[in-house]
């Protein structure tokens, strides 16, 4: 896949459970499943880099000017 073209992460997600269901079914020789956990891992640094981002910015809200601001819950 070009780097351009980025997947979403329920995408990644779905090639993630292939890799594991591949993993647990234990028909890999030992090469092939560091492959698929090298892959693997890389799939679970991208979802972590969406979430991140995705949380960023689920936590920021548009002030009174139209300024972006980090939400901070007022406690009473």
């Amino acid at each position: 896949m070009a780097k351009t073209e980025e997947k979403k992460f329920e995408e990644l997600m779905n090639e993630l459970d292939e890799i594991v269901k591949e993993l647990e079914s234990g028909n890999s020789d030992l090469e092939d499943s560091i492959k698929k956990y090298t892959e693997a891992m890389k799939i679970v640094k991208q979802c972590n880099e969406k979430l991140n981002t995705a949380t960023e910015a689920v936590n920021k809200i548009l002030s009174e000017n139209g300024e972006l601001e980090d939400y901070k819950i007022e406690e009473e």
